[in-house]
């Protein structure tokens, strides 16, 4: 029998690479401009066209590279960086796998002059799909300049997937805000279509911040400063009140990487509470300092998810410094003492037949009404402690022995009379069917097959989604106008998504201005979301449309029927009449697929007669 185990080519290995690290336009940028830091860049333009699609341009001033340092750079598990596995443990790069450059030729037509510094002469390679076409002499400027054209042309499934233009310009953007914050002594400069979108100067960690976020964000901005043997942590926190259910901006770096990190943003959320609402989130910029020897950066090719060998002291470092930081700057809450303004205390004087305490001097009545052991008057009502604690207990051993006979009764049948009906379970006669509710939360009834057990929230939010999805289904919807427009400001990647979804946004009822600098204007909203929050609606659509899945078109509609819904049904805790239950009922059986909700809740169950007899 022949062998069966082969040794892949390099071209189909490359390409299998460039599966884990470049997904889409936005991670060719972030490879590229990492090697350009790594090459000490001080000076990195990006030019794009078509979001990417048709050309990903990045000039460099770095340090430049050699004619065969540029033709070897091309090659799988080629750097610079590191030169043994010891090396992985102390990192002080930004790249170090070796993978980003041959992935990146994998799939696309590649240029690429450079000059390495002390150079005359530089050179230029032309590769394409991982095949090296010409390699010659160039005259060009020190650092290096790499032409990405039609990305994933060879890999038409991949280039298929890509999402609309806008919507990869805003994850582009996205990764752009987060290498500039991690290298504000660098100049940057972004062109899409020959449109300049960015242009950053060199500054301070504050002075990028608000390069990228505008000038309005600096009254947020609290500092944060803390060195210990473990970890140094600086930048900034923002205050309570400009904590956001959406549009939040938050970032953590590592020894100058952005990283991911549930477990350190849940120090900060820990940090706030009782001063955010719930479902709020604040808004921080945190750039840890540790020992490269301490952390393991090699666990996925995007590099952004990151061990920590000391989580939990950090942890706790994390949190206390932050505590620290709202309490010096004065956002904790104060307990105010000043009573100018403050209402009259009531005084209560006691009844003259009362004996005063020895204690009390004679004539101080006021003093004496304090005492909780006399007896006290109000009107004509005079009171006994000792009586009335006798009889308060008496009512709680009554109220306690109630409550066990309770929790022996049955529950009552149709042939019982109008006096059980004050039982917990509710007992109504729909139709010909017996219905219960059941905690003014579930409906119980009869079917064939066993007991139909209805969560009337959930059902009540089942009718109403489909009958507003029906009602925008047209390409025009109703729209009411606002008396006082809402302002919106977003960052830079979500006011790209909202630019490429206003006219279906327009379509289902929405009326927008775009006012510029990332500000925008709500005019108008779709009938029928009166007492929603116009400005988190709009951000569950933009958050929801970036996600992917179906077209923009139907998510929108689905989302904003979904919330409509979700804010007009029936809540729990109410009670229902019996003619309230029939048409809920009714209305959710003339549905297409009444048991689920369209994030896969559960509307109805059947307890079937099988598992009732079980019970028993």
């Amino acid at each position: 029998m022949s062998d069966v185990i082969k040794l892949l080519p390099d071209s189909v290995a490359n390409q299998i690479a460039a599966g884990e690290v470049i997904q889409r336009p936005a991670s060719v940028i972030k490879e590229l401009v990492e090697n350009a830091i790594d090459a000490q860049a001080d000076n990195v333009a990006i030019i794009l066209k078509d979001a990417g699609r048709t050309l990903i341009q990045v000039v460099d001033n770095g340090t430049g590279m050699s004619d065969t340092d540029a033709r070897l750079a091309f090659e799988r598990h080629s750097t610079s960086k590191i030169r043994n596995a010891s090396d992985l443990f102390a990192l002080h790069t930004m790249g170090f796998r070796g993978e980003a450059l041959a992935s990146i030729a994998a799939v696309s037509q590649l240029e690429l002059r450079t000059t390495k510094r002390g150079n005359e002469m530089g050179t230029h390679i032309i590769i394409n799909g991982s095949k090296c076409e010409s390699q010659e002499a160039d005259v060009c400027p020190a650092g290096c300049n790499f032409m990405v054209k039609n990305l994933f042309f060879n890999v038409p499934a991949r280039r298929k997937f890509l999402k609309a233009p806008k919507i990869e310009l805003a994850n582009i953007v996205k990764e752009f805000e987060r290498l500039a914050l991690v290298n504000p002594t660098v100049e940057f400069t972004m062109c899409n279509n020959d449109a300049v979108m960015y242009k950053l100067q060199p500054g301070n960690i504050k002075q990028r911040i608000m390069q990228l976020f505008g000038n309005k964000i600096e009254e947020q901005l609290i500092p944060i400063s803390i060195d210990t043997t473990l970890v140094r942590i600086e930048g900034f926190i923002c205050k309570p009140e400009n904590a956001r259910k959406r549009n939040f901006i938050q970032y953590l770096f590592v020894n100058g990487r952005y990283m991911r990190h549930p477990y350190f943003h849940k120090a900060v959320l820990s940090s706030y509470e009782q001063l955010i609402p719930e479902g709020a989130q604040p808004n921080y910029f945190l750039y840890f300092s540790v020992d490269p020897e301490t952390i393991d950066v090699n666990i996925h090719p995007t590099k952004t998810e990151i061990k920590f060998e000391n989580e939990l002291p950090i942890w706790q470092i994390l949190s206390a410094a932050v505590k620290e930081s709202l309490g010096r700057f004065s956002v904790v809450p104060s307990i105010d003492f000043d009573t100018d303004d403050a209402p009259d205390i009531p005084v209560f004087h006691v009844h003259r037949e009362a004996p005063v305490s020895p204690s009390v001097p004679p004539g101080d009545n006021h003093a004496a009404a304090y005492n909780p052991f006399k007896n006290g008057n109000s009107g004509d009502y005079k009171v006994d402690p000792v009586v009335d604690w006798e009889k308060l207990y008496q009512r709680f051993e009554a109220s306690r022995q109630d409550g066990f006979d309770m929790a022996d009764v049955e529950v009552p049948s149709l042939s019982d009379d109008e006096e059980n009906t004050e039982c917990s379970l509710q007992l109504t006669d729909i139709g010909n069917n017996d219905c219960l509710q059941i905690q003014n939360r579930y409906i119980v009834s009869p079917v064939k097959s066993g007991l139909m057990i209805i969560d009337q929230h959930r059902a009540h939010i089942k009718v109403l989604f489909d009958k507003f999805l029906k009602q925008m289904s047209g390409r025009s919807s109703i729209s009411q106008r606002i008396m006082f427009p809402e302002m919106l400001h977003l960052s830079g990647s979500r006011q790209l998504v909202l630019e490429s979804l206003q006219d279906e946004l327009e379509n289902v009822g929405f009326c927008l201005s775009n006012l510029g600098g990332n500000d925008w204007s709500i005019n108008g909203v779709p009938a029928g979301v009166d007492g929603i929050d116009i400005k988190d609606l709009l951000m569950q659509v933009i958050d929801a449309v970036t996600e992917g899945g179906k077209p923009v078109s139907d998510r929108i509609r689905e989302h904003i029927a979904m919330v409509i819904a979700e804010k007009a049904a029936i809540p729990y805790g109410r009670s229902l009449s019996s003619k309230e239950m029939d048409t809920l009922i009714g209305d959710l059986m003339q549905l297409d697929s009444p048991n689920y909700l369209q994030d896969g809740k559960t509307v109805i169950s059947i307890m079937t007669i099988d598992s009732i007899n079980k019970l028993f």
